[in-house]
């Protein structure tokens, strides 16, 4: 399956390009391909996300976007099909030249990374990459596999979810962070982080940082430009609230033991007041139907959700045209 996206066309599924449009391919047009490894709860959430990034970063240029998953990832019948029948299937991808790659985590269902089922898959992709595209992203989970493929480094658990929307500093001019706004707002949900000092020691240079959550953007060069993201650049301004109603949710069937942190720097102060109310009777009163209590949530009106992501896919893309159209000059 093959998608066009153009600046003013609408977005609501893998699905909404008709066949007839899949035209030859224009001068200056980019092939991405998405690897959406990400939860069943948000796959498709991830798709539109993404698609709208990149629909809002591309400006004139049109890009062609595939969407892909590893096979190996676990997925209910539902996902399955969504996968099966929307998706292009994973050997497309080395029969096709992609100019760029985005790769998202799953969900964790082992106790250690290079244990899960999915891991031959994603090193193979992780080696392909390295030689077969002109820059590849990593998103969270994914940017942790890579390193620990890569270089063998090892993330760290955190004492407390990294949950939240922090302020992030460029810390080294490169044309990835060129025009980004200060402080870039992202979106971070993780339960482990990368340390610092591990990527220094092996050779990755670290473009953004927070002073609470750690590295959020670095980079490695090879024959592709990898980019890793601790964050998620995809998220709009509703994916951490959901994520935390999920956990609560999660919490009340007692399908997990510690009650959810509260996001930082995310809902408003009333709305983190009520939401502290209903924790205490969350802990006393412990049965999914309390649920239906749940207070209305409101967000803070300076969480400037995708902002800074849009900034950097546009210079992603800038890097990915300028290779592209060198590619071109020099045959």
């Amino acid at each position: 399956m093959t998608i066009l996206i153009d600046r003013d066309q609408g977005i609501s599924s893998p699905a909404l390009v008709p066949a007839e449009r899949d035209l030859a391919r224009d001068h200056g047009e980019l092939t991405i391909g998405l690897i959406n490894n990400m939860p069943d709860t948000a796959l498709k959430a991830t798709e539109r996300q993404f698609m709208k990034l990149l629909q809002a970063a591309a400006g004139a240029r049109r890009i062609r976007f595939h969407c892909f998953s590893l096979p190996s990832v676990k997925r209910s019948p539902e996902a399955k099909w969504h996968v099966e029948s929307e998706y292009s299937d994973l050997a497309d991808l080395r029969r096709h030249r992609f100019d760029g790659l985005i790769v998202t985590g799953a969900e964790p269902v082992a106790p250690e990374l290079d244990q899960e089922p999915y891991w031959r898959d994603l090193t193979d992709l992780i080696d392909w990459a390295k030689l077969n595209t002109r820059s590849t992203i990593w998103s969270c989970l994914a940017a942790h596999a890579a390193v620990l493929h890569l270089d063998r480094i090892e993330r760290r658990r955190l004492p407390t979810k990294c949950h939240g929307i922090f302020d992030c500093e460029a810390v080294t001019d490169d044309a990835l962070t060129r025009a980004a706004p200060a402080p870039l707002k992202v979106s971070h949900s993780r339960l482990n982080e990368i340390a610092e000092s591990d990527l220094d020691d092996a050779g990755y240079r670290v473009l953004t940082r927070s002073a609470q959550a750690g590295v959020d953007v670095f980079i490695r060069q090879y024959a592709s430009r990898f980019v890793f993201f601790q964050g998620h650049p995809e998220y709009d301004a509703l994916s951490l609230q959901r994520e935390y109603l999920r956990d609560i949710g999660r919490y009340l069937a007692r399908e997990r033991e510690i009650y959810p942190h509260l996001p930082v720097s995310y809902f408003d102060a009333a709305t983190e007041e009520k939401l502290l109310r209903f924790e205490k009777q969350a802990k006393h009163q412990r049965h999914p139907a309390l649920t239906n209590e749940l207070p209305a949530l409101n967000l803070r009106t300076d969480i400037a959700a995708g902002s800074a992501a849009a900034v950097l896919f546009r210079n992603w893309l800038q890097y990915l045209g300028a290779n592209a159209d060198a590619s071109v000059v020099a045959r």
